[in-house]
């Protein structure tokens, strides 16, 4: 199950479905943008899109790594393993977090994507994922994002991060100008069965390097499935 990052639009998975191939179903989650919601509002959105009948493991990319722990935290029926991509469970850059109330202002038109897509995509991306980007990023209301940027500003689910009960693969991109080292080290204090692969990409790392990622994800939730069949 994908959670998506901070356009919440699901559309920027579709290079990481393709490389995963038939071994596992995906389902995406897309955050409507037409309603104003917070982490609370967005985890609950997806928790009533949770399969009921089967074992599946949660992916939260980015911006959406605080819903993930938060589902996880909760222990939902079924859940197996936690994929968290280039994420965090406080905010990653509290130095800014007094700058919050100045989120309001900020503009936010899409003609500021080339601006921010070589942090998100690195140097040099392909036309065709900047052209994704800016797509994605079109769908959603400007008051939708600086909401969402408020949020990233001023999460703490350390608490919750500590209730995850299953194991969690935390996926860091080796040039991520966006999410620091540092929140995955503290991450790792609070899980209990917790491994890190870094791959060489920038923080959009399921866009940038879908194969590698795939196929890392892939022998995670095959080793899960495997330990449940001993």
């Amino acid at each position: 199950m994908l959670l998506p990052g901070m356009d919440g639009s699901g559309d920027l998975f579709a290079g990481f479905i393709a490389a995963l191939g038939d071994q596992f179903e995906a389902i995406v989650v897309s955050y409507p943008p037409a309603l104003a919601l917070g982490y609370a509002g967005l985890t609950e959105h997806a928790r009533a899109q949770l399969p009921v009948d089967r074992h599946f493991v949660l992916v939260g990319e980015s911006f959406s790594g605080p819903v993930a722990i938060a589902l996880a935290a909760s222990q939902p029926p079924g859940l197996i393993g936690l994929v968290l991509c280039c994420t965090f469970a406080r905010t990653p850059r509290p130095l800014l977090a007094p700058l919050r109330i100045l989120v309001g202002v900020l503009p936010m038109s899409a003609t500021l994507t080339p601006l921010i897509a070589p942090f998100l995509l690195g140097f040099g991306a392909p036309l065709a994922l900047r052209r994704a980007l800016r797509a994605a990023l079109d769908q959603v209301p400007p008051a939708r994002l600086r909401l969402r940027l408020k949020e990233v500003m001023a999460v703490d689910y350390t608490a919750r991060a500590r209730s995850i009960d299953v194991p969690v693969l935390y996926l860091q991109a080796a040039r991520d100008w966006i999410v620091p080292a540092a929140a995955a080290r503290l991450l790792a204090s609070l899980c209990r069965d917790w491994r890190l692969v870094q791959l060489r990409g920038p923080h959009l790392l399921l866009q940038s390097v879908p194969g590698q990622a795939a196929t890392t994800i892939n022998n995670f939730v095959a080793a899960l499935a495997a330990e449940r069949t001993q």
